[in-house]
């Protein structure tokens, strides 16, 4: 009980002036009973649990609690000085919240709410950014090579750790930084306005004594009375419920070995916690508690949030890894709903018209691998009817159509996939990848259509481009050229082509009879020009 009465008198303090320095010196014209200087005779004796500067400013009263008349203040070399100990930036805060307050005229649980929300809307512009680049990162690591050799050594490891990051830069990788960002801002911000507020109740800041609501109607007192559990019920539950939601991914089901073992030890460790954060609620005045309970139900309405496929469209943040409608048990799709059963083996119904176009490749990925090119060709069709310049979309669709050997059709919206992509001059590597695809398979549709100018052309543009950095591209680049070989020697340029043939037998040496048999044709039609000329 005395560490509770203790709580509740220090929670009660008047708040002292936010001058770093106050001091009352000896002066021989004042004396105790000057009404400036006396101490006002309702101030309470110290208690027990008060510092010794508390002790030491208290310690001219009698025991009675009033001044004695004609005392002198303490001499130069008792001067008392109170010390301002809060930071700059939480004076600053105060100040803002001050500020805030005096502007709207709301009262201060609603200041309080309010400008944690407003907080965390400002973060999350950094959030959505992180997240995309480590949507890039996920996208482009598969490519890159191991950052640590299998049999590690201090000079192996460095040279191979420089081997990384040197093929990271190179395909345009964003830098592995990006996973810390948002978490060294988000805590510094949490911390600064959980001191502000916190120093803000605890000295009895003006209004904070009738700025509450329903039970808590006093800011600067601890949690009491029936509805006193209320708040640290609410940080216990949120504490629980945001672990939950932050481990329930397929990643974190499917992570197995040590790596598993040890989230889930970690898991469990995160979930205890939430019996002593009940405990500590008890001592947290409650102004605190406002600003912890919001804090914790933003961040539940966050995480939901960008779980949705919806809004992860919205912010460019759906991609190969996002959950989605799949193929893996069971999918049947009519021309407006699809049925399927989800990963936890139930069956679910969704409309087709309320997917993005993103949700809707995504999907048609999956049915084409399976081999149907049909529904494929379907969802992405209704893809680009909501986006008609959504230039994946244009590319897959002119693949699918190439399979299906609807070379026309194909080249139409490979046409148009180029066409946006060199107006929009692509430079990324995304972009400059899907601008070498899409050239890639019009030039082999006009090709197969026997019109080798225009394959050639579209061929070219490809050869034009800088050679990629990882290996699937690499090996989309190398096809490109082969094509553009085989072109140019069945157009009779079989010099030309033997040009290219040498870059791709570099690259590939089982490619090297075919270039022995150009160069062998070249050698001949050089000889009959000679003879020819000898004749003459």
């Amino acid at each position: 009980m005395a560490v509770w009465s203790c709580l509740r008198a220090s929670s009660t303090r008047r708040r002292f002036s936010t001058l770093p320095l106050l001091v009352f010196s000896h002066s021989p014209s004042f004396n105790a009973v000057d009404p400036l200087f006396s101490p006002p005779p309702s101030l309470p004796s110290p208690s027990p649990c008060f510092s010794s500067l508390h002790r030491r400013l208290f310690s001219s009263l009698p025991p009675g609690g009033a001044p004695e008349p004609g005392p002198e203040l303490p001499t130069a070399s008792q001067d008392i000085i109170i010390n301002d100990d809060s930071s700059l930036p939480v004076l600053a805060v105060v100040d803002l919240l001050d500020g805030f307050h005096q502007f709207t005229g709301l009262p201060w649980w609603m200041i309080i709410a309010s400008s944690t929300v407003a907080v965390r809307l400002a973060l999350l512009p950094l959030l959505v950014l992180q997240l995309k680049k480590l949507k890039r990162i996920s996208e482009l690591l598969p490519h890159l090579p191991m950052p640590i050799p299998e049999s590690p050594t201090l000079r192996g490891s460095i040279d191979q750790f420089s081997i990384f990051l040197k093929e990271s830069r190179a395909i345009g990788c964003p830098s592995f930084l990006w996973f810390f960002p948002y978490l060294s801002v988000q805590l510094p911000c949490f911390f600064l306005l959980m001191a502000s507020i916190r120093k803000m109740s605890l000295d009895g800041h003006p209004g904070f004594d009738s700025g509450g609501a329903l039970w808590f109607q006093n800011l600067s007192d601890l949690p009491a009375c029936s509805f006193g559990p209320v708040f640290p019920i609410l940080i216990a539950v949120f504490h629980y419920i945001n672990i939950q939601i932050s481990f329930d991914s397929p990643t974190v089901r499917q992570t197995t070995g040590l790596t598993g073992l040890l989230m889930r030890y970690y898991k469990l460790y995160l979930e205890i916690l939430s019996v002593p954060l009940f405990f500590v609620g008890y001592a947290i005045p409650q102004g605190s508690l406002v600003y912890w309970v919001t804090n914790s139900s933003v961040s539940i309405i966050q995480q939901l949030s960008l779980k949705h496929p919806t809004v992860l469209a919205k912010l460019g943040l759906l991609g190969q890894g996002t959950s989605s409608p799949g193929v893996e048990h069971s999918m049947e799709i009519t021309e407006s709903v699809i049925k399927y059963v989800d990963s936890d083996l139930k069956e679910q119904t969704l409309s087709l018209q309320t997917l993005a176009p993103e949700e809707l490749l995504s999907l048609s990925v999956q049915v084409l691998s399976k081999g149907d090119k049909e529904t494929s060709i379907q969802l992405l069709r209704l893809a680009l009817e909501k986006d008609p310049g959504y230039v994946r979309g244009l590319v897959l669709m002119g693949q699918t159509l190439l399979q299906k050997t609807q070379l026309s059709e194909a080249t139409e919206y490979l046409e148009r996939a180029i066409s946006k992509l060199l107006d929009e001059a692509a430079s990324d590597a995304e972009d400059v990848e899907l601008l070498m695809l899409a050239s890639q398979w019009a030039g082999a549709a006009y090709v197969q259509q026997g019109n080798m100018k225009s394959g050639i052309i579209h061929l070219e543009r490809v050869a034009k481009l800088k050679e990629p950095g990882d290996a699937k591209s690499k090996e989309h680049y190398f096809e490109a050229l082969l094509l553009l070989s085989s072109a140019l020697y069945k157009e009779g340029q079989s010099h030309e082509a033997a040009k290219i043939l040498r870059v791709v037998v570099d690259h590939n040496p089982a490619y090297k009879p075919l270039l022995e048999q150009c160069e062998d044709e070249n050698e001949l039609v050089s000889d009959l020009a000679s003879s020819r000329k000898d004749h003459f």
